[in-house]
C-alpha cells in the first residue's frame, strides 16, 4: 500500500486507475500492509476518503490479520498478551483468542503509536516467564506527517535484548504472509504478480513464494539501489501507472533486462 498507491495520505498517480483497472477485469487481488494500527474497514474508508481510492474492505490484508491466522493455524483457541491497537486486537479477538496478562500462550508485540513502558515491561516479565513471542512485523521505523516513527521491529528489538528471546515475525519479508494471501485469493504463485517498493520486504518475499515481482520507484527503493541487492525484481517500473497497460492486457512481467 504505502510507496505504491499513497504516500501516507496522498494518491500516487495512477493509482486510483490501476485498482479500477484490476476491478473491471475482475482480476482477484490484495492490498498487502506491514500496518497492524488499522483494521481492514479503517484502511478501507482512509483510503476512499483521502485518496479517492476504493478498495473493498476484503482486498485489503494486514500483517494483523496475517498474525491471527498463524495464531489460529498454531494454537486455536489460545491467549495473548496484545501490544498493539485496533486493527491487531480486533484481528486476535475474531480467532476466538483471550486476551490476557495472565500467564498467556503468546505475547504478541504489533504497531501502535502509544507504546507504553508498562505494557513493554509487562511483555517483558511474561515472555521470561515462558509465552511464546510473536511480532507482526520487522520494520524498525515508519513514516509520519512529523517525521520518522519507531516502529514493530525497533521495540521487538527492546524485549528480545532484555529477555533474550527473538520474536517470529508473521509480516513481510517472511513469505508466510505472501502464502497466506494466496490461500486467500485461491491463487497460484506462477499466476500471481507481487508489486511493492521495498526490495527488503516486497520483492524479497515474493521472491521468495515464487511470484513475478514489480517494484515501483516511488517508494522505499530507488531504481539506483536494484544493483546493490543479490535478488532482483522480474521488472522496475516507474511508478504504479506503468502497470495499468498490464491488468487491460491481461499479461505478466517478463524479465527486465535493462535493470
Amino acid at each position: 500500500m504505502d510507496g505504491v498507491l499513497v504516500r501516507e495520505e496522498d494518491p500516487i498517480p495512477g493509482a486510483k486507475e490501476f485498482i479500477a483497472a484490476l476491478r473491471e477485469a475482475d482480476v482477484p487481488f490484495l492490498v498487502l500492509t506491514n500496518n497492524s494500527i488499522f483494521t481492514p474497514r479503517d484502511l478501507r474508508v482512509r483510503l476512499l476518503r483521502s485518496s479517492g481510492i476504493d478498495v473493498p474492505e476484503q482486498s485489503i490484508w494486514t500483517s494483523a490479520l496475517a498474525t491471527a491466522q498463524f495464531l489460529d493455524d498454531q494454537r486455536p483457541g489460545g491467549s495473548a498478551y496484545v501490544v498493539g491497537e485496533t486493527g491487531l486486537t480486533a484481528a486476535v479477538h475474531d480467532i476466538g483468542y483471550v486476551m490476557t496478562d495472565q500467564d498467556p500462550d503468546y505475547v504478541v508485540l504489533g504497531e501502535t503509536r502509544t507504546y507504553s513502558f508498562e505494557a513493554i515491561t509487562r511483555a517483558i516479565r511474561l515472555i521470561n516467564d515462558g509465552a511464546r513471542f510473536i511480532a507482526t512485523n520487522p520494520d524498525p521505523s515508519g513514516p509520519s506527517a512529523q517525521g520518522m516513527l519507531p516502529a514493530t521491529g525497533s521495540v521487538a528489538a527492546l524485549i528480545s535484548t532484555a529477555t533474550g528471546r527473538q520474536p517470529y515475525f508473521i509480516g513481510k519479508p517472511n513469505p508466510l504472509m505472501m502464502r497466506s494471501a494466496l490461500n486467500r485469493l485461491e491463487a497460484h504463485s506462477e499466476t500471481t504478480v507481487m508489486i511493492g517498493d521495498r526490495m527488503d520486504t516486497d520483492i524479497i518475499s515474493g521472491l521468495e513464494a515464487g511470484m513475478r515481482t514489480i517494484l515501483v520507484a516511488t517508494g522505499a527503493t530507488e531504481r539506483h539501489q536494484v544493483q546493490e541487492f543479490p535478488y532482483r525484481p522480474t521488472r522496475v517500473v516507474d511508478s504504479i501507472a506503468d502497470v495499468v497497460a498490464m491488468v487491460t492486457a491481461m499479461e505478466l512481467p517478463e524479465d527486465d533486462d535493462a535493470i
